[in-house]
């Protein structure tokens, strides 16, 4: 999945320095970079971290969704999985609140996408 970023440094330092995330792949293309993230432990799951090069891309910036959640990250530690998101820059806008599947809240990374942070009920 491509996810919009202003710079594939910042990025980086959001997903990777911030969350603690893995950083799979930073490949120099010549005009651009194939920067691959994915969480810690998770097989065959990355995001493909893109600059905007166009208008309509740097429209869609922080907005690829509309206004629906399109990012879902699973914990096994919700508590300390927020407090990193918080650490890092990343917004919650509710608290968490306990669901039939889990815990959950939802939060805008710092460019306005909105993910779920979800630890699935044992």
């Amino acid at each position: 999945m491509t996810l919009l970023v202003p710079s594939y440094d910042e990025g980086i330092a959001f997903f990777v320095g911030g969350l603690g995330w893995q950083l799979l792949g930073d490949e120099d293309q010549g005009r651009k970079r194939w920067v691959t993230v994915a969480p810690v432990g998770t097989a065959g799951t990355a995001l493909l971290l893109a600059e905007p090069t166009s208008d309509g891309q740097r429209t869609a910036l922080g907005a690829q969704l509309g206004d629906r959640v399109g990012f879902f990250l699973h914990t096994d530690d919700f508590t300390r999985d927020a407090a990193r998101i918080d650490a890092a820059g990343g917004r919650f806008l509710e608290a968490p609140r306990r669901e039939a599947y889990g815990t959950v809240a939802q939060w805008r990374d710092p460019w306005g996408n909105l993910w779920d942070l979800l630890e699935p009920a044992e």
